[in-house]
Parts: C-alpha cells; structure tokens; sequence
C-alpha cells in the first residue's frame, strides 16, 4: 500500500499539473493522460481492470485514514476539499479521481464491430452513442476528424463509464476505413429500407453524421447499405443519438435472433 501525500498549498506543482490534465479538453492527446473524477467513472474503470496511475482524494472522504480508493494507484493524494474543487470539472466535485494513463491503439481492429462517427461535434450525443456502442456489443468506436474529443470531461460523463469497455481512436482519416472488412451502414432520412425490414449485417461499421450535415457523401458512397427510421409522428428528423441507439440495438437484436450471426451479408 502506497502512504498517500497530503497537499495543502494551491501553489503545489502536482495540483498545478492536475488543474491543467483536467481543465484540457484535448490535452489528454499529448499527455497520454486523463483525468476521471467521481465514484461512478472511477468504479467503472475498476470494473473494466483500468488502475490508476493516480489517485485524488478529497479530505471529506478520507475519513480519518481510511478509504476503500486508497492503496489503487502507485500514487495517492489527498487534498482539502477546497483544493479539490480548485481541480475538478463537476459543479458538484466528485471527492475522487483518478489519473489514468490511456493506452492509444496503434491501429483499428479490421473486423470488430465499429462505430464511426462522422463530425459528431456535441459532447452530450458522443458520450451517449459511446454507451449504446458497449450496450449493444460494439467493441470499437472511430472518431474521424472534427469528431467531439473523445475522452473530454463531458464525453466522459456522458458515457457513463462506456469508455472502459470500448477501443477508441480519434482524428482517423476517412481514407483509413478502407481497411475495414465489415460492411460500413449509414441511416438515410430518405433512402433505403425501414430499418426493422431490412436485414443488417454483423460485425458491421454503423457510421453516425454530424448532427446538422449528415453523413458526409464520401462515406454514403463507400455504404454497402442505407435504411431509414420510420417517424410517423412526422417529425423530419432524429437526433444523432437517438439514432445511434436504434440502429446499433437493431443489429444487436438481429445477433440474438440469428443462430449464425457473423454470416450474414446484406
């Protein structure tokens, strides 16, 4: 068990590290670090076997020396609750953190299941197409160029802790899915079967468009299939996540339906 150091100064070089590891969306990519904060993030890491590097620890939930979060990580800190909230992202902090070192993959998975996403700039709908993603056995998510930072303090409470369960890679080239060997599928408010007629491939690449634009027409020409969600109600379109959430439960209930899965082509 590691003896955990206590800070008090605002001024400490490792608080002035972790104020800025947190307080950059995008830093993450140059540090190989992230910062997660809150016992929902931290536990779902330690569900998927993600340790820490470090770990933060508000005063408030030490608890006179004692805390299930301390001995994880090969460095524990323990701060004043004032200085962790000099820290944290929440407007309610989170009393843990952790520092986690990200393993970047050093290239996509030609055959897992995939979803790309296409210019998906809200946070809120990357976080939440990312939970779909680990709920309906999508093991790989493609962030092409001008995607939402993936691993940014607001994708990461959207996701609710799907990151952990989940191969991620970002400002990919479109040019790089043509190394995919499942077919890529992409939603048309127009075009194609209803969704629930159609039948869906797995493993596929189920592509997601910028939520103003759509898929962009070089990924609708490289789609081996289009469908369209059926709205009766009328409305003209669905939101990028909501979408995500039926076409990627779709194909999951096609697997569970289908005794050989894997086999099937459009």
């Amino acid at each position: 068990m590691t003896t955990p150091q206590f800070i008090s100064s605002r001024d400490n070089p490792q608080l002035r590290a972790l104020r800025k590891l947190a307080g950059d969306n995008t830093g993450y990519r140059k540090s190989k670090q992230v910062w997660v904060e809150g016992e929902h993030l931290c536990s779902a890491a330690l569900l998927r076997s993600v340790r820490p590097a470090m770990t933060v620890i508000a005063q408030s939930l030490w608890a006179d020396g004692q805390s299930p979060w301390s001995g994880l990580a090969p460095a524990t800190l323990v701060l004043p609750d004032a200085l962790f909230k000099t820290v944290s992202t929440l407007e309610s902090p989170g009393a843990v953190g952790f520092v986690l070192d990200l393993a970047v993959p050093s290239a996509l998975d030609a055959g897992a299941p995939t979803v790309v996403l296409d210019r998906v700039q809200d946070a809120g709908n990357v976080g939440s197409i990312l939970r779909s993603a680990a709920a309906f056995g999508f093991t790989q998510v493609i962030a092409l160029r001008e995607t939402a930072a993936l691993w940014s303090p607001k994708v990461l409470r959207a996701g609710m802790g799907a990151h952990f369960g989940l191969t991620l890679l970002e400002a990919v080239e479109v040019d790089a899915l043509e190394s995919l060997r499942v077919p890529l599928l992409v939603t048309s408010s127009h075009a194609g079967d209803l969704i629930q007629a159609a039948r869906l491939p797995f493993p596929c690449a189920w592509v997601l468009g910028h939520e103003g634009q759509g898929v962009s027409p070089a990924l609708l020409a490289r789609a081996a299939l289009q469908v369209r969600i059926g709205q009766p109600g009328g409305e003209e379109s669905l939101n990028v996540a909501a979408a995500a959430a039926i076409c990627l439960h779709a194909s999951a209930a096609g697997v569970s339906a289908d005794p050989n899965p894997v086999s099937r082509r459009p």
